[in-house]
């Protein structure tokens, strides 16, 4: 059996990367829906729908997810779970703010560009990992220095200051970091389906009580935005994220966050495809910089092998 051990870890991972890599590009063409969903309906609306458009989605497959298993409890005593309560609390706050702040910044930023500030939270994983006491890659000064000569050149070049959308995006990064940190933490320990969908419903009702007061949702402008809204919705909030946890179960969070990072790369293709959206010289080298930031952030470095004595 111990032999088998190394093999069954490979499968595990292969799943777990397989898992992250779809979820990453149903998320790179979320942001073109998230993107045409503003022309309709107020941030705060578009994210109070499309989180309980995904708790209504998964609600169900929980349910079926339940008839599958054999320990005799119900579907009503697994909500129960005080760590799944307090996982589904300490992610949902990072994720309300980074997908607030996201949406906030696709007002004024293209899906292209957005998702690669968005991608900034590759950088600021490691460096949140310290508080964990994983210690991060020696490259991540270098891929920091990167980074900030990215910005520059996608938010500063031409301005004599970074739009607001720019700085949304940013923090949605940082809000993203954490949220990644803390599934990392809890995956394991509950179910991810029901994680989802606790964080996701948290999420909704967040994004309704600033919607009261800060926008006058129509029943029209829903309407009108209703293929945005599911897409972002169903599969986005609903499919993508429950691939985000399902894969974070078997993977570190270093190798995990490369793989996510490949929805800026998605995201420049459907906005390109669908929107016909371009970018210029300097903001093409801007995203060649972050990018190339994203990946070296998690390039393993080889250890010196000490001489024997």
């Amino acid at each position: 059996m111990v032999e088998y051990l190394p093999v069954i870890f490979m499968k595990k991972q292969l799943q777990g990367s397989l898992c992250l890599l779809l979820g990453t590009i149903i998320w790179g063409s979320a942001f073109v829906a998230q993107s045409v969903g503003m022309d309709y309906i107020g941030p705060f609306t578009f994210q109070a729908v499309r989180c309980a458009m995904a708790v209504v989605g998964l609600l169900p497959v929980i349910f079926l997810a339940d008839k599958r298993k054999k320990d005799g409890k119900t579907f009503s005593i697994r909500w129960r779970d005080k760590r799944l309560w307090k996982a589904g609390f300490a992610c949902s706050i990072p994720l309300f703010l980074a997908t607030s702040l996201q949406q906030v910044g696709l007002i004024t930023t293209d899906a292209g560009k957005s998702a690669f500030l968005t991608a900034m939270y590759i950088v600021i994983v490691p460096i949140l990992g310290l508080f964990l006491r994983r210690k991060p890659s020696p490259m991540v000064p270098i891929s920091v220095a990167l980074a900030v000569a990215g910005l520059y050149l996608l938010s500063c070049v031409g301005v004599t200051r970074i739009s607001l959308g720019d700085l949304c995006l940013m923090g949605c990064a940082l809000m993203f970091a954490v949220q990644i940190t803390f599934i990392d933490i809890f995956a394991s320990q509950v179910d991810p389906l029901r994680l989802n969908c606790l964080q996701a419903a948290l999420c909704s009702v967040f994004s309704a009580v600033i919607m009261l007061f800060t926008e006058t949702p129509t029943w029209q402008g829903i309407v009108g935005c209703m293929a945005p809204l599911c897409y972002a919705g169903f599969l986005s909030m609903g499919a993508a994220y429950s691939l985000q946890i399902l894969g974070q179960r078997h993977l570190e969070p270093a190798a995990a966050s490369l793989i996510m990072s490949l929805e800026s790369v998605f995201a420049l293709l459907f906005g390109w495809l669908l929107l016909g959206e371009t970018l210029s010289a300097m903001e093409a080298i801007g995203c060649a910089l972050v990018f190339l930031a994203v990946l070296l952030s998690q390039l393993p470095v080889p250890r010196k092998v000490k001489a024997a004595a």
